[in-house]
């Protein structure tokens, strides 16, 4: 869809003072993901032989030095654990189209389509360790793109609404993610600016496409302690990554992390 784009960052950049730091992430014990359906519900098929292993590896390395490189910028130092496994889980090659899966562990953005792309493995991390998620939150997800976004956070959470402006591509991502088993996501196809009011509220929005402001209808969604990470900006002049927060009384808290580059957000509004 139109909300994925070259999304690499754009370089570091001081953000302004952050009031609050991200909420940590819960690591899931032993005992809760033998006891529940939802752990083998989110886990990837996995291969006895992985093809893929040392290109996922240095994926991961790549992912781990951009991380420390921006954290001046971003307060980042590492990407939480959670995260990390969720992302190695995840087989990247198989949100690609064939003929490029032998990049698809690179840490860039590659093309899938449409004139849209699969994000940088970096911001995917990023973006979803700036979430704090829990593996009961709700996650709402604007831009589904291949489905690979959707996947990780699948990987983390009890439930992902993903919405897509773009038919082919909403199609190609609800196949591709059953296929790869992932029954704990839900594909729409639609503006992904006025959210998806019934299936709110959300613990966490993630926006993959650069909005003129902070949608007010995704705001609305977030349930207390929520947090909505967002790209705003003009398509051909300085996006800055946000992470908003919407506190216990309403309030909404907004940081700055970084440079990033997104297409625009599409849609009627």
């Amino acid at each position: 869809m139109n909300e994925k784009a070259d999304d690499r960052a754009a370089g570091p950049e001081s953000g302004a003072a952050f009031p609050f730091p991200p909420r940590p992430l819960g690591r899931r014990t032993l005992a809760a993901a033998a006891g529940t359906v939802l752990a083998l519900a989110c886990a990837a098929p996995t291969q006895s032989a992985d093809p893929h292993a040392d290109m996922r590896r240095g994926m991961l390395e790549a992912i781990a030095d951009t991380t420390a490189r921006t954290a001046g910028s971003t307060g980042v130092e590492a990407i939480a654990p959670e995260v990390m496994d969720a992302i190695e889980r995840v087989p990247r090659h198989e949100f690609v189209p064939p003929e490029i899966a032998d990049r698809a562990y690179e840490n860039r953005p590659l093309p899938i389509g449409h004139g849209q792309t699969i994000s940088q493995p970096y911001i995917v991390a990023l973006m979803t360790h700036l979430l704090g998620l829990d593996s009961p939150h709700r996650v709402l997800e604007i831009g589904t793109g291949s489905g690979y976004q959707a996947a990780v956070l699948a990987e983390l959470v009890e439930r992902v609404h993903t919405i897509e402006i773009v038919p082919p591509l909403a199609r190609q991502a609800k196949e591709r993610l059953s296929r790869l088993g992932y029954r704990n996501v839900e594909v729409r196809l639609g503006d992904g600016y006025y959210g998806w009011r019934a299936a709110g509220p959300f613990d966490a929005i993630v926006v993959t496409a650069a909005a003129s402001h902070v949608p007010p209808p995704l705001v609305e969604q977030l349930a207390p302690n929520g947090v909505l990470v967002i790209p705003v900006g003009e398509q051909f002049s300085v996006q800055m990554l946000l992470l908003v927060r919407k506190h216990e009384d309403g309030a909404v808290s907004v940081r700055q992390i970084l440079p990033v580059r997104f297409v625009p957000l599409t849609g009627g509004h």
